[in-house]
């Protein structure tokens, strides 16, 4: 069994504030390589279904074991600083773990959010959540809207108008 996962003390003290408010506390996680539209419309509408948005963003190195030596593109410090400065997430955690099980256990948020590419049976933390009362919610992806899809295009030259 692997070692608890400890939040930072800043971060467990802004949990703790929130709930004594009666604030109702969403997660949902992600890589979030080159944050694009898809990104941006998928955490505007998980934080629409709770009060507060905490948002895990694995660390460098557990994008290279789960998406190949190539990635992540942007460091875990880009990735984080991007999605903390959008409007709808109030706080976002790294993470070094290939799931974000230890995370969700230490964050027991009301409602765990993932894309609607996940069977709810596949949602690392489900169980956990559900366990306490809380939520499990799949928000349907945007069409055509992937950082690996981006990346193909870069690569290949083409630009957002050739397709």
């Amino acid at each position: 069994m692997s070692a608890p996962f400890a939040l930072p003390s800043d971060a467990s003290a802004r949990l703790e504030l929130w709930r004594a408010a009666g604030d109702s506390i969403v997660f949902t996680n992600g890589v979030y390589d080159l944050l694009h539209r898809g990104h941006v419309e998928y955490l505007e509408e998980a934080r629409a279904l709770g009060d507060r948005l905490v948002v895990g963003v694995n660390s460098d190195a557990s994008v290279r074991r789960l998406k190949g030596p190539e990635r992540p593109i942007l460091s875990q410090e880009d990735r984080a600083s991007l999605v903390a400065a959008l409007a709808c997430v109030d706080l976002v955690v790294l993470f070094e773990d290939d799931t974000p099980l230890r995370l969700i256990e230490a964050v027991a948020p009301d409602v765990l959010c993932k894309g609607g590419d996940y069977a709810l049976d596949q949602i690392v933390g489900r169980e956990f959540v559900e366990s306490r009362g809380g939520r499990v919610e799949r928000i349907a992806l945007r069409e055509g809207l992937s950082t690996s899809a981006l990346v193909e295009r870069i690569r290949a030259g083409r630009s957002a108008y050739e397709g």
